[in-house]
């Protein structure tokens, strides 16, 4: 989703539910083949970049013209990156999934998923609302 719109917030939200599905599906992966020898665990970083890409920790930066005006961040650029997790414990078969662990990650994976639809669907109420309610005649 482009960001250019009137509310950076939704572009943002939109790209952590893409990432979030996608490491979904990364540590369902790790789930399946858990029984597969020499399978390794892999693991997916993306919340380094999506902090960087939306400026978190950083100041904010005023737009050429007018300083009063904020550069929107554009989070659409933001790549996951899917490694072999270095910190895996080798089974007798070389396969380093642990089940436990991949099922608390994945429940962690899950709440945070359904917290950020939850703030999308937060954030598209209040537009629906200015738009149709909010902004009529009194």
């Amino acid at each position: 989703m482009e960001n250019s719109g009137f509310d950076p917030t939704i572009g943002a939200l939109n790209t952590a539910l893409n990432l979030r599905l996608a490491n979904q599906n990364v540590i369902s992966g790790n789930i399946a083949n858990a029984d597969t020898p020499g399978y390794k665990t892999k693991k997916m970083e993306f919340e380094g970049a999506l902090r960087d890409a939306l400026g978190v920790g950083t100041e904010l930066t005023p737009r050429e013209g007018d300083p009063r005006h904020i550069v929107h961040r554009s989070t659409d650029a933001v790549e996951p990156e899917i490694y072999d997790d270095p910190n895996g414990v080798e089974s007798l078969d070389g396969n380093t999934v642990n089940r436990a662990e991949e099922m608390a990650r994945l429940t962690e994976n899950q709440l945070l998923y359904d917290a950020a639809a939850e703030m999308l669907k937060k954030k598209l109420g209040m537009l629906k609302y200015s738009i149709s309610e909010g902004g009529g005649n009194r």
